[in-house]
């Protein structure tokens, strides 16, 4: 099976050769993830896990950066707009107070997340330019980090009142202090920072990540579909025996009650930032690091 094939415009979808590029698709807003995005999403891994061809999958972002984090600010949010659920969980659309973002979280951040970690064939995550807060969670659930080395990585979200995005990997993808460091400052790891950490495999320069990536994709696309995918599980299940999943229930109800704060102390559940705010809010941050 080869070929481009379009599950939305937000996504692309291509497989050739055993590999299934999946690639997001909104360049103009840095990727920002939008539900229609999101659920684009499902569907290209879901078709990669259906397809016996595909044998290891990569998720790319075009444009400029991989992903600026979750849409909280472009004309396309779309977070009031009812969608095909991937989950058993009801609409969110018209419930009262804390309900609508805990409903909807649970279905297209963590829930997503979550399944996409469990997908049986191996995910490459091929990193360029920003990957911000929600960004973070589409290349955590990826078992392989490719990054430029113009790549940066943060979590900003504490300045809104908030520990951390939904999916919270932190202390699993870095050590527990620098975890806190990451979030504490909210400011940018370099590419080359995160691979001491070991959050991010290789570090290439930017005109070869994608020859790197797809170099490791053909390599390990040569060994047996259930050897990787029981490999694949095992990995999985001794990180959840080290607490990662019961440690995302707990924080993503710490989340939830600091969106409800928010709401009862300022009127706003991101505690008055928006997209271009939580932008700015870095740059002072990251000059004084320099």
């Amino acid at each position: 099976m080869t070929g481009e094939q379009h599950i939305e415009n937000v996504v692309l979808y291509e497989v050739a050769n055993g590999i299934a590029t999946v690639t997001m698709n909104r360049p103009e807003y840095h990727n920002a993830q939008n539900s229609e995005m999101t659920y684009a999403l499902d569907a290209a891994f879901r078709r990669a896990s259906d397809d016996d061809d595909v044998k290891v999958i990569v998720l790319r972002g075009a444009g400029k950066h991989f992903s600026a984090g979750h849409d909280i600010g472009t004309p396309g949010r779309d977070i009031h707009k009812s969608f095909e659920r991937a989950s058993l969980w009801y609409d969110h659309v018209g419930k009262p107070g804390g309900e609508f973002l805990y409903v909807r979280e649970q279905e297209v951040y963590l829930g997503m997340c979550r399944r996409w970690r469990e997908l049986p064939k191996p995910m490459i995550a091929v990193v360029h330019g920003a990957c911000i807060a929600g960004g973070l969670m589409l290349a955590w659930v990826c078992d392989l980090i490719v990054a430029s080395d113009d790549a940066f990585f943060a979590d900003p979200v504490v300045r809104m009142g908030i520990p951390g995005v939904e999916y919270f990997a932190h202390p699993y993808e870095l050590n527990p202090r620098i975890a806190k460091e990451f979030l504490f400052l909210g400011e940018r790891m370099p590419a080359q920072r995160a691979y001491q950490m070991g959050m991010v495999n290789r570090v290439v320069a930017r005109d070869q990540l994608v020859a790197e990536a797809q170099s490791i994709a053909e390599r390990i696309g040569k060994m047996p579909r259930m050897g990787l995918a029981l490999t694949k599980q095992a990995i999985n299940h001794a990180e959840d025996l080290m607490g990662k999943r019961t440690a995302m229930e707990a924080a993503f109800g710490w989340h939830h009650f600091a969106h409800a704060h928010n709401e009862l102390v300022s009127g706003d559940k991101l505690g008055g930032y928006d997209a271009k705010a939580m932008a700015s809010s870095q740059r002072p941050a990251v000059a004084e690091s320099k």
